[in-house]
């Protein structure tokens, strides 16, 4: 069974599949006040606009992680 982790802000859900997560890095460096690899929720979803959140996201190299617009799912 593959294990995914969710964080929504209400608006934007991040989803983190740690077993495909290359631990690059780049979440943290580029959105640190959100991605923090040291805590646990490590992922601070509120720390940050939506854009920006999705931005971040999306520089992913491993597609660890990803996201979904609540409303989009909502339809489904």
């Amino acid at each position: 069974m593959e294990t995914k982790f969710e964080y929504t802000n209400g608006e934007v859900t991040i989803v983190w599949q740690p077993k495909i997560c290359q631990h690059t890095g780049i979440c943290a460096r580029g959105l640190p006040q959100v991605f923090q690899p040291r805590e646990r929720p490590w992922i601070k979803i509120d720390a940050a606009s939506t854009d920006a959140l999705i931005e971040q996201v999306k520089k992913c190299p491993s597609g660890a992680l990803s996201f979904y617009m609540n409303k989009d799912k909502q339809d489904t």
